[in-house]
């Protein structure tokens, strides 16, 4: 069973300390709601599973399918199965989306995809997330509207064809029909042989694509791990409970 475990990590940007002591699993098949109040340390978490470069992890272990990767480079641990969506999709100024979306594909390959192969694929997933082709001709993120970056993230997941895949706030600026669009495909790419971890403050993306666990992060840690019933309180509550449960101000 393909899993990512977390043992004991802590991690910093700018020298300060965001995360603190953070133990969990995740299992193949699952879906994962990770919520927690602003500034608490949700996007930092997931951007340490990438080792993205504004994070330094200060301690601790992460494993994918119990293969240590704390000395892999971003793109390594990609070529692992792991795939992050961020919450603000940088722009690559001068690389083609054409480009850039074929070796996404092709990174994963033993054989390259031919150009036949390449644009029917490319052409049933456009259509999937109504988006126009002239799309394929423009620099990575660049002029792009907040929707059109959500798509394109949605599309690199589809592409990529990862084992685990982290959507930090992919509905966020999203108007409702391109948010419906989304949540379809989301929908369509998971089943149980993927793992899905969603970051999002939305109830109704959560009623959409129900979680099968639900993890909140509050001050850098752990502060509940259960199941949809955390979700349900949180929104009729908020965090309160949680901060007098764990002993926090």
């Amino acid at each position: 069973m393909k899993k990512i475990t977390i043992k004991n990590l802590s991690a910093s940007i700018n020298e300060k300390e965001i995360l603190k002591d953070i133990s969990i699993e995740f299992g193949q098949g699952e879906i994962i709601a990770i919520i927690g109040p602003n500034g608490h340390g949700k996007s930092t978490f997931v951007k340490s599973l990438t080792h993205h470069y504004l994070v330094e992890i200060t301690k601790g272990k992460i494993k994918i399918d119990n293969k240590d990767i704390s000395d892999l480079s971003t793109d390594e641990i990609s070529r692992l199965g792991l795939f992050l969506a961020p919450q603000h999709s940088e722009e690559i100024p001068g690389v083609l989306m054409v480009d850039y979306l074929k070796s996404i594909i092709n990174v994963r390959r033993e054989k390259k995809i031919t150009l036949p192969e390449f644009y029917k694929l490319i052409e049933t997933n456009l259509s999937e997330l109504q988006m126009n082709r002239e799309f394929l001709h423009r620099f990575v993120n660049h002029g792009f509207s907040g929707g059109e970056k959500k798509k394109c993230e949605i599309l690199q997941m589809k592409l990529a064809n990862p084992d685990f895949a982290i959507l930090d706030e992919i509905d966020s600026g999203l108007d409702v029909d391109s948010l419906r669009i989304i949540i379809n495909q989301i929908k369509e790419w998971h089943n149980k042989n993927r793992t899905l971890l969603i970051i999002s403050h939305h109830e109704n993306l959560f009623r959409e694509i129900k979680p099968t666990k639900v993890v909140v992060i509050y001050n850098g840690k752990i502060g509940k791990i259960g199941g949809y019933e955390i979700l349900e309180r949180v929104y009729k509550d908020g965090y309160g409970w949680i901060s007098k449960e764990i002993g926090k101000p």
